[in-house]
């Protein structure tokens, strides 16, 4: 469940490492029956439009709260890879749910996710992302298409695409032939973790099958941000409970009497 020194290596070469199983079965179960049971993904849910108009829709927060997916965020197979691969302490930045769903979930552009960021406020690319699986992600059901070794490139110029912050198509379109493009399919606990400079994207969903994942967005501790208004906590990211996912299992229901 943790990196190895070959797994640090392929991830500083690549912009990204996976860890199959990282989560359980029971663990996936909990988190998808909570997006299907819980109004705090609806209370933070956010609809953006890809270049075609399709709709894209995530479920996004800045803050731990005493829920399962503050539980996943500070599990210590998470953090301490997390850790492992950036070399120092890290804090939280925020989670997000991603929902596309079957049949109606759009794309989202190629990007990096330091093309956001930079623009609020953080100064190096000290930053990372773990996207969980929580569904099976496919070529078919719209799975998560990467740039192998993109991160090198250093940020790129972003611009507005349809509702979102996309890379500049020209200069995307010189570069991609310098680089293998990989689809990351992923069975349910397959754990993703990527680089805040490598190029990504996702196809629409036109399956009969949902993508929902989860991603969770670390900042490293001497990665300061200009801006008043912090969005990223100034502490450590705490390491919880080994089972502190399956706190969050839904009680049986008892008969009345």
């Amino acid at each position: 469940m943790f990196l190895s020194q070959e797994d640090v290596q392929n991830y500083q070469r690549d912009g990204y490492v996976f860890v199959k199983g990282l989560f359980s079965p029971q663990e996936v179960q909990i988190m998808l029956d909570t997006i299907e049971n819980n109004s705090t993904i609806n209370a933070n849910l956010n609809i953006r439009q890809d270049a075609q108009g399709r709709q894209t829709k995530l479920s996004i927060w800045h803050s731990l709260n005493n829920d399962v997916w503050a539980a996943a965020s500070i599990h210590p197979r998470i953090v301490n890879n997390i850790r492992i691969l950036t070399g120092e302490d890290v804090a939280f930045f925020h989670g997000k749910v991603m929902l596309k769903e079957a049949r109606s979930g759009g794309a989202w552009e190629w990007h990096q996710d330091y093309g956001y960021w930079y623009d609020q406020g953080f100064v190096f690319p000290r930053m990372m992302s773990a996207f969980v699986a929580l569904d099976p992600a496919r070529e078919e059901n719209g799975c998560l298409r990467v740039l192998k070794g993109s991160h090198k490139l250093g940020r790129l110029s972003h611009g507005i695409v349809g509702d979102q912050t996309g890379a500049d198509l020209e200069r995307l379109n010189q570069i991609k032939p310098y680089f293998e493009e990989v689809k990351c399919e992923m069975e349910p606990g397959t754990v993703l973790f990527f680089d805040c400079n490598l190029l990504h994207t996702s196809a629409p969903n036109d399956s009969d099958y949902h993508r929902r994942s989860f991603i969770i967005c670390y900042n490293a501790l001497s990665n300061p941000q200009f801006r008043k208004k912090k969005m990223c906590s100034l502490e450590p990211c705490p390491v919880g409970s080994e089972n502190g996912i399956l706190e969050f299992a839904r009680q049986p229901e008892t008969a009345a009497v």
